[in-house]
């Protein structure tokens, strides 16, 4: 495991980010080449940034140790909407934002959002504008990461009320 830096963690392994990277449709493997555990840096600790995809390559980002990320601007709905469907819980007090997550939550966000989303970004070659290829990329998470698992997960999720709102938006 990569040093992720004082205070933060690499949800996930580079073993489970290899399988998951297998489990993807074959037209849409080998377009990525190597996935970087990267440590803490200065813009992470400002942003909400999670990934990046540069090229054939990807670097993930860690996240605090005690699972809980503190914002003083109110999430994007774009990210308010991702984090809930992985089960990511926001909350709000005195002008602080706070998410916070689960061991196996934020480990799935990394492996079927985060991962999969840059993956996206690696596999578009069509698109050339900055919105587009974040439509792209959003939509390839959605279908080739959120949806395959929710599927696995279905019996585990039954009765969660925010995952059957956020499904219900998806279907919109």
């Amino acid at each position: 495991m990569r040093y992720a830096g004082d205070g933060y963690i690499h949800p996930a392994s580079s073993d489970e980010i290899r399988e998951r990277l297998r489990q993807l449709p074959k037209a849409c493997q080998g377009y990525v080449d190597v996935v970087q555990l990267s440590p803490m840096t200065r813009k992470r600790r400002l942003f909400p940034l999670y990934g990046l995809q540069w090229g054939s390559a990807v670097y993930l980002y860690p996240i605090e140790e005690s699972l809980v990320e503190t914002y003083y601007r109110p999430p994007l709905p774009q990210q308010e909407i991702e984090t809930r469907m992985f089960g990511g819980e926001w909350s709000h007090e005195n002008g602080v934002w706070r998410l916070s997550w689960t061991r196996e939550s934020i480990r799935d966000f990394y492996l079927n959002n985060i991962l999969i989303h840059e993956v996206g970004h690696a596999l578009d070659t069509r698109n050339r504008c900055a919105r587009d290829r974040e439509r792209f990329a959003n939509w390839f998470a959605v279908e080739y990461g959120y949806k395959p698992w929710r599927r696995r997960n279905r019996s585990r999720l039954a009765g969660n009320q925010r995952i059957d709102e956020v499904c219900r938006w998806l279907r919109q």
